[in-house]
């Protein structure tokens, strides 16, 4: 529970009262429910309508929200998954594969996090090493041989920076990947579902469409990383947090990112459903904007696209 959504938790436990007590008596209660519940509904607008930047990180970071697995199977069928990168491992941080979206096939990857201890254990958190990265590159490879759009889902603090991970080349494979992207002739779609976090993020999302959802964030570093080097204190989060600016909101008003996508009220881990079937209308959306494709100008726009940054800041 994040401490901003104690007043909604406390009422919505209040309505899970009344309910058990309506199914388990003769008593009526129906009518106060529902006022309880507009009433819960008003109050989530309000909070998630001025939440601060920091408070906007709590929300991407939320242990709840969908993740990779959740949107393979809210809009991916037949999705097999391919794995390791042919030179060291697999990297279950970085899982991708073949799939058909809306029909179509296509190449996806992203990050995953994972659920419980266990499975967050076996997924390093979605801190993805240098073999995923390499992964990342042979299936953007098999992409543009096959001629299939890419559609990647973005959720990491940063790639990990641990020892074996600096060793086998991180900073390596991740300018690569940039590179991959700059140069794969298909449509590249990326979503920032969660945290998109300083190279870890970036070397899945240098795209041609770049959406976000409402309560993520995307910087350079984390505000903890960015107060610990400023202030000499992760106690400056908050102030770090801001002056980043690395809400969806900032993020588009600044021209980075294509478009932002709305969650559910309370954000998309009250509604992971509803949210998965937005994250997917928009990615629908994108790509029918892109198709048909032609090779070489696709990636003369996106080189476009990304040379343009600097000169709108």
């Amino acid at each position: 529970m994040l401490d901003f959504e104690k007043p909604i938790i406390e009422l919505e436990k209040k309505i899970a009262e009344l309910r058990h007590v309506s199914s388990d008596s003769e008593v009526n209660i129906v009518d106060e429910i529902a006022k309880m519940q507009s009433k819960a509904d008003k109050l989530k607008q309000q909070i998630y309508g001025k939440l601060t930047p920091v408070q906007k990180v709590q929300v991407a970071r939320h242990a709840e929200r969908p993740s990779f697995d959740d949107y393979i199977k809210g809009f991916i069928t037949d999705f097999t998954p391919l794995a390791g990168d042919r030179n060291f491992a697999e990297d279950h941080a970085l899982p991708g594969g073949l799939g058909r979206f809306n029909g179509r096939p296509c190449v996806i990857i992203g990050h995953e996090k994972g659920h419980d201890t266990q499975s967050r254990i076996k997924h390093n958190f979605g801190m993805a090493r240098p073999e995923g990265y390499r992964k990342a590159q042979r299936l953007m490879d098999m992409a543009a041989q096959f001629q299939l759009p890419v559609i990647t889902l973005v959720d990491t603090k940063g790639a990990y920076p641990g020892r074996g991970a600096e060793e086998r080349g991180q900073s390596e494979a991740i300018a690569k990947s940039i590179e991959k992207c700059l140069r794969t002739d298909v449509p590249i779609i990326s979503v920032i579902v969660g945290e998109g976090g300083s190279g870890g993020a970036i070397a899945i999302a240098v795209a041609d469409k770049i959406y976000m959802l409402e309560h993520s964030v995307y910087s350079v570093i984390s505000p903890e990383g960015c107060a610990s080097i400023l202030w000499r204190s992760a106690s400056h989060a908050d102030e770090a947090a801001t002056a980043l600016k690395l809400t969806a909101q900032d993020l588009h008003g600044l021209k980075l990112i294509d478009g932002i996508i709305e969650e559910p009220i309370g954000g998309a881990h009250r509604n992971i459903e509803e949210t998965i079937a937005r994250v997917g209308a928009q990615i629908k959306k994108g790509l029918s904007e892109m198709t048909p494709w032609d090779s070489g100008d696709i990636i003369a726009k996106r080189r476009a696209k990304f040379l343009e940054f600097g000169r709108n800041i």
